[in-house]
């Protein structure tokens, strides 16, 4: 079971407090540290909220960590255009020596996208986008040196593109796709993903069956896409401490709590235990506070424990 740390901070956080977040994840025992792509917090009336980019952030945790791998959950397809987002993910695996995974989505966040100019068509050209990222940047990535890349999508087209951006890993960096829908999202998956996450689903186990047939569908083997799930948490060494960081989140983090766990590491593993049961390999910690302390907690009483 790989045990990761997803941050998502409840009011934004600067480089230097992600950074002491994965360096505690990385001393906790982790296997990962994730960060949302958001320009918004959960809260979009909050106005202390400041953002900082995903993929620049990433870079300077992959020059200051040395063991966990470093991701996002999700990146917004419509934030970038596929080329450049090619480019920076490459060139955060190569600062980080090959430990760069690119979760992506549709983009859901309608009043994010308002804020900073943005466009935000509707779901079904948001999926269409997606898929033609992911072909983009797939194919960029995998192109052997000397020969070309062309592309003639409905939203972008690619002049026989020879210079190609160079990732540490080969043949690329990991894909993550993830989500609830029941059709298009595991469709995606199930041609370009090598891990499929279930997101904040309360019923992991519908969605992954739907996953599992729709690759049967396509001629994917199920068994070659590792099997993903978000597990939002306030953990403490006792209850009266984990009940005091989720309420240290308001009202809104009470909300996504709710799909979660607050309480003790025995709590925290119980949750890990039924994940395993449905055949899921990697469990995200959702943690919401800016608090290196919360991560250790977790590295004592969970990642220790299974270890």
């Amino acid at each position: 079971m790989r045990l990761r740390v997803l941050f998502e901070p409840r009011y934004g956080a600067t480089y230097g407090e992600h950074l002491a977040m994965a360096q505690a994840t990385e001393a906790a025992g982790f296997d990962a540290y994730f960060r949302s792509d958001h320009y918004l917090g959960i809260d979009a009336g909050d106005r202390t909220y400041a953002p900082t980019d995903s993929w620049t952030t990433l870079g300077g945790l992959g020059r200051e960590t040395s063991r966990v791998r470093l991701g996002t959950l999700m990146t917004a397809a419509t934030f970038r255009h596929p080329g450049p987002l090619a480019i920076a993910v490459a060139t955060a695996d190569a600062m980080s020596g090959g430990r760069v995974e690119l979760g992506i989505g549709t983009g859901w966040y309608a009043r994010e996208h308002a804020s900073f100019g943005i466009p935000f068509p509707d779901t079904g050209e948001r999926f269409d986008r997606m898929e033609e990222v992911l072909a983009i940047v797939t194919g960029l990535w995998t192109t052997p040196p000397g020969e070309q890349f062309s592309f003639d999508g409905r939203f972008w087209q690619l002049d026989a593109c020879a210079n190609f951006p160079r990732a540490a890993q080969a043949p690329r960096p990991r894909i993550v796709v993830g989500g609830v829908g029941r059709r298009r999202t595991p469709l995606l998956a199930a041609r370009f993903a090598d891990e499929f996450n279930a997101a904040l689903s309360p019923n992991d186990d519908e969605v992954l069956a739907n996953f599992r047939r729709v690759c049967e569908e396509v001629g994917r083997d199920p068994a070659s896409v590792e099997l993903s799930t978000v597990v939002p948490v306030a953990c403490g060494r006792t209850k009266e401490e984990a009940e005091a960081r989720a309420d240290g989140l308001g009202e809104a983090g009470g909300r996504l709590l709710a799909a979660g766990v607050v309480g003790v590491g025995d709590d925290v593993l119980r949750r890990v235990e039924a994940a395993r049961a449905l055949g899921i390999g990697t469990v995200y910690f959702h943690v919401y506070d800016n608090d290196p302390g919360h991560v250790q907690v977790l590295g004592d009483e969970v990642v220790a424990r299974l270890a």
